[in-house]
């Protein structure tokens, strides 16, 4: 079986979210090497020694059927600008998380991210028909949260102690979500800030 009829890619008017692929490696390291994103504390970004497993792991996840791992390409010049990913994909409970999702820094605030995750909510709930798409960044990334309310989800809560970082610091995480019964508003706001 094919990745495309397991993962389709999802295409926007800037951005195509391509399947992940071991392939993407070099294009995933380029991209990431904007800002130099790895050295970041609040997020986990693949740098040169972590690029083999992080795509392996994205890879054995969609194996699994838990995880659509995508990489973000712009139309325009073909080139990976970063990744992101359907994970706890819970298929019995229709709920699903978006996450794992970074950008180059030269492509942030760019309108990049608003159609990215317009793409995956489309996906998400008039696709694969989930009742919940969640959330989940650091406590301290405020700029990872602003970016999640701005996309129209809803903060729930903190969840105390929710991973452990490479570093070794214990992470409190905050959680986001949208429900069915709010894409239509959602999917409205985003189309207006797509054509602005």
């Amino acid at each position: 079986m094919d990745v495309q009829s397991i993962q389709p890619a999802l295409v926007g008017k800037t951005v195509e979210l391509t399947p992940l692929q071991q392939d993407h490696s070099l294009g995933l390291l380029s991209a990431a090497a904007d800002g130099v994103l790895w050295n970041l504390k609040s997020t986990v970004v693949p740098g040169p020694d972590t690029i083999d497993a992080y795509i392996e792991g994205a890879l054995a996840g969609r194996q699994v059927g838990t995880v659509m791992p995508y990489a973000v390409v712009l139309r325009s010049t073909g080139l990976i600008c970063g990744s992101t990913r359907f994970w706890k994909i819970d298929r019995a409970n229709r709920k699903l998380e978006i996450g794992h999702s970074w950008l180059s820094s030269s492509v942030q605030r760019s309108g990049v991210n608003t159609e990215a995750k317009y793409l995956l909510l489309t996906h998400a709930f008039e696709v694969m028909g989930c009742v919940r798409v969640q959330f989940t960044t650091d406590e301290q990334n405020d700029t990872s949260r602003a970016a999640i309310l701005r996309i129209g989800a809803k903060q729930e809560g903190i969840v105390r102690n929710e991973r452990i970082m490479p570093d070794g610091r214990k992470r409190n995480s905050v959680r986001f979500s949208i429900i069915d019964s709010e894409w239509p508003d959602v999917k409205t706001m985003l189309r207006h800030k797509m054509q602005r």
